[in-house]
């Protein structure tokens, strides 16, 4: 692959997926998510609705189910009180809010199955709203476990990566590096490492994708910390590059990171980038782990993003 500051013809396959038109901003954003807007979409997508309340916020997904019980017990206290409350046994008083609250109880109590017998229907009418309302109910509280147990059972992947990557010296060369660490305390296994450079292409006014080879793009066990290297040697498409060089190209490391979570015994993925900007020269990563006084290697999680200046 020619460096950056050299055109070459387009490669089979030399596209990510992102598109080869240049943008202003990065491809993939530092949490992983894509810098693309969906236009032209219906606003209700209906075979989106799952996937939306399974990925949703927790708080925004608790929220979205207390609504729903609330709009659900108005629905049918204003059913009960068009078909009028003297077709109901309560003790409460005849004034229209102690209607609208002996109604809306009374729907809270059907819709739970809970039924304390403060009210109770008195004809048939009622009776069969509260069989189809208590019927409702049941389907409602068992689409909301399904929901609850499908968001805690789905794999999150907690990898944090290191804030910067760093050019720094590596075996009499420099090679271009990021750590990452995995902030659960379950075990990932069979990890690998994609890293993919994106740069603007000068010539042809388009933006190109290089897979760059690493020096181990797969570890069989992942339980202290990996520090992914690219030697930048002479075939690497960074050979000669300077940071005011990456910067013009408005280059971007875009990272991929797969590996097999044993407890839910499946594979998870991470993805981040790296800017030009977010780019250290001449510094190398500070030492994250060491021996305890037990002989039990000890990892600073907080020390993923510490560097110093490196001789060079």
């Amino acid at each position: 692959m020619a460096p950056l500051s050299q055109p070459s013809r387009p490669l089979p396959g030399d596209d990510l997926g992102l598109g080869t038109r240049p943008g202003p901003g990065r491809s993939v954003n530092k949490d992983g998510t894509f810098n693309v807007r969906r236009l032209g979409l219906p606003t209700f997508r209906g075979y989106e609705l799952y996937h939306s309340l399974i990925t949703m916020g927790g708080f925004r997904f608790l929220g979205l189910l207390f609504l729903g019980f609330l709009a659900t017990n108005a629905l049918f206290a204003a059913v009960y009180l068009s078909i009028g409350m003297d077709h109901f046994v309560r003790p409460g008083g005849e004034g229209r809010l102690d209607r609208m609250l002996d109604a809306f109880f009374f729907s809270a109590q059907t819709l739970t199955t809970v039924g304390y017998g403060h009210i109770s229907p008195k004809s048939h009418l009622v009776s069969a709203v509260a069989a189809l309302e208590s019927l409702l109910g049941l389907l409602s509280f068992a689409l909301a476990t399904g929901l609850l147990y499908g968001r805690f059972s789905r794999p999150h992947a907690q990898i944090r990566f290191s804030a910067h990557g760093v050019v720094a010296p590596y075996r009499g060369i420099t090679g271009f590096m990021f750590r990452f660490v995995n902030r659960r305390s379950n075990q990932l296994i069979e990890v690998e490492a994609t890293v993919s450079l994106s740069y603007l292409d000068g010539e042809s006014d388009t933006r190109r994708f290089v897979t760059l080879p690493l020096e181990r793009s797969k570890i069989n066990l992942f339980p202290t910390s990996w520090t992914v290297v690219h030697p930048i040697d002479e075939a690497s498409p960074l050979a000669g590059m300077t940071d005011g060089n990456l910067r013009k190209a408005q280059a971007e490391f875009i990272v991929l990171i797969k590996a097999f979570d044993d407890t839910f015994s499946q594979s998870i993925y991470q993805r981040t980038s790296y800017t030009a900007d977010e780019v250290l020269w001449n510094h190398r990563f500070k030492p994250m782990s060491a021996f305890g006084a037990d002989g039990v290697t000890e990892m600073e999680v907080d020390q993923l993003d510490a560097t110093e200046a490196a001789d060079v």
